[in-house]
Formats: C-alpha cells, sequence, structure tokens
C-alpha cells in the first residue's frame, strides 16, 4: 500500500516518464529491467520531498542531454511502490536506503551513487554534472 495518495505522485512519477524513465512498480521488473539493459541502467529513487523536486529530478532529467548516457532510464518511488523501491535498493547495497537517489549501474553492477545528501541543498545542474561526469568516465 502507499504512503501517499496517488494524485500527489503521479505528476512526480509522470515528470521522469516523460524524459524517458520508466515508472517501476514491481520487483520483477526492476530485475528484469536488469536483465534486458545489461549494458548500463540509470535508477532514480524518486520523492515527495522538495529536494527530488528542485534538484534530483531536474538533474536526472539535465543529465541525460549528454553524449554519453545510459541505454536504460528508470524509476521507482520510495513510499508508493515499496516492492520495486526495496529491489532497487537491494541493489545499490552498501549504501543505506536514501530518497531520493540516484545510482549509475554498468554490466549490472554500481559504479556511482549519489545519496540524498549529496543532493539536498545542490543545485539541479550541479547534480547533473555530476551525473555527466560519471556517464562519460564508464559509459
Amino acid at each position: 500500500m502507499s504512503m501517499y495518495p496517488p494524485h500527489l505522485t503521479a505528476p512526480m512519477a509522470q515528470e521522469l516518464v516523460d524524459k524517458g524513465f520508466e515508472n517501476v512498480e514491481t520487483a520483477d521488473r526492476v530485475e528484469a529491467i536488469f536483465n534486458e539493459s545489461p549494458d548500463s541502467v540509470l535508477v532514480v529513487v524518486n520523492s515527495v520531498c522538495g529536494c527530488a523536486a528542485a534538484n534530483a529530478r531536474p538533474g536526472a532529467m539535465m543529465s541525460i542531454l549528454n553524449d554519453k548516457s545510459p541505454a536504460k532510464l528508470m524509476t521507482v518511488f520510495a513510499g508508493v511502490n515499496r516492492e520495486a523501491t526495496d529491489k532497487a535498493r537491494d541493489m545499490m547495497v552498501p549504501y543505506p536506503p536514501s530518497s531520493p537517489s540516484i545510482a549509475l549501474f554498468k554490466d549490472g553492477k554500481l559504479v556511482h551513487m549519489l545519496e540524498r545528501h549529496h543532493i539536498e541543498g545542490r543545485p539541479a545542474e550541479m547534480i547533473a554534472d555530476n551525473l555527466k561526469k560519471a556517464y562519460n568516465a564508464y559509459l
């Protein structure tokens, strides 16, 4: 069950969907994405907090406007899609659960992680630049 009403969170998820991210709702689909897209996957753990709205989502969306970008873009919504979020977070170990957060995977391995403390209080442009540097280094 979702902690938040769908009418509140749907537009927040749709922001990323409109830019090519798949909004994932089940653990099985999280696994399937990694099986289908072994090259590279960007995972945004979305959240209702202000730093997701002002920093994480815009930063992630700006980051893909780069010569190199992940083959697959996905998002899970903390407090909404618990099963999918838990599965994605399992793949982000040893990092503790963090919302929002952004993780880059290359060949199924976590290669870059932005936790909430890397996102909160930083402008979206800084988040995007951080991610672009990771894309250029790993992809």
